[in-house]
């Protein structure tokens, strides 16, 4: 299935594709029309086209555009066995869509949007498919104001990681995924070398050359830079060592010419919330995650 039109033209159409560049050509432009509320989208279909469409996993990508009277007003997409990203939807395109997807017997693991989207698309599965959603996360994503280094700076200094880190690269990334809950969504190998030819982990290190924690950031896209995998090893917390290592590659984003610095933070978390803002961090607004488990499942 290349295409997939929905009739209802009153309503708009939905036109679905396993093909990035022709979903880009559709909805490139309004992505990048709002980047921050969009740096997911932006930065994995980023991520697609320039190390290929299975690296997030087995399955063929799938993407949606919603188009009402000539312009774009919505996209979604998935890499199996990932979770459906939405755009910003009204219940009724929110209820549209999900209508589609499971007239075409579509398997979902999930949704991942803002949050009233989310729990609009939530429900509306609910109603079409018979399954039930559970809310699984909430989420804050923020933009970086004016940068204040959290002090005091812990004794050390930032340094990108190398070739020779693959190896703590991979194990913290595993580390990392499992302690979010959610997953990147990519092997751990893989993640550590583009990470590395990218430049795109910095660690924060002891006098001695210690890493002891480590902040990402995503490829710049649509002027948009976005922090990720903040890490500090369990017995190395509360020295301010991850509030030094996402200082540094905050200010290293801004440095190379990035528009915004985003980041996105579990609500549940108020010591990574507080440091943030502390940092200069900024609400732009919230997203949930639902996980969806199918009737035969739950019974």
């Amino acid at each position: 299935m290349d295409t997939d039109t929905d009739t209802a033209t009153d309503k708009g159409s939905w036109h679905l594709t396993h093909d990035l560049d022709r979903f880009l050509t559709r909805a490139g432009a309004f992505l990048r029309s709002r980047p921050a509320l969009h740096t997911v989208p932006l930065t994995v279909t980023e991520t697609l086209r320039t190390r290929g469409t299975s690296v997030y996993g087995d399955g063929a990508p799938e993407f949606g555009v919603l188009e009402r009277a000539g312009e774009v007003r919505a996209a979604f997409f998935r890499t199996p066995p990932h979770w459906l990203n939405i755009t910003a939807l009204t219940p009724e395109d929110a209820d549209a869509l999900a209508a589609r997807l499971a007239a075409l017997g579509r398997s979902l693991p999930g949704v991942n949007a803002e949050s009233g989207t989310a729990g609009a698309f939530a429900a509306a599965w609910q109603r079409h498919t018979g399954a039930t959603a559970a809310l699984r996360q909430r989420q804050r994503l923020y933009r970086l104001g004016t940068l204040t280094a959290p002090g005091p700076v812990p004794p050390g200094r930032p340094r990108v990681a190398v070739e020779s880190d693959r190896e703590r690269l991979r194990y913290w990334h595993d580390e990392f995924s499992e302690s979010v809950g959610l997953g990147t969504g990519r092997h751990s190998a893989e993640w550590a070398d583009a990470r590395i030819e990218s430049g795109g982990i910095t660690f924060w290190e002891t006098p001695d050359g210690t890493p002891v924690a480590m902040a990402g950031t995503s490829p710049r896209v649509a002027g948009q830079v976005r922090v990720t995998t903040v890490y500090t090893p369990p017995h190395l917390r509360g020295r301010g060592y991850a509030g030094a290592a996402t200082a540094e590659v905050s200010r290293a984003a801004l440095a190379a010419g990035a528009d915004e610095v985003l980041l996105f933070t579990d609500l549940a978390n108020p010591t990574s919330n507080g440091l943030y803002q502390r940092i200069g961090y900024r609400q732009v607004a919230d997203f949930e995650v639902y996980d969806f488990t199918a009737e035969s499942e739950g019974a």
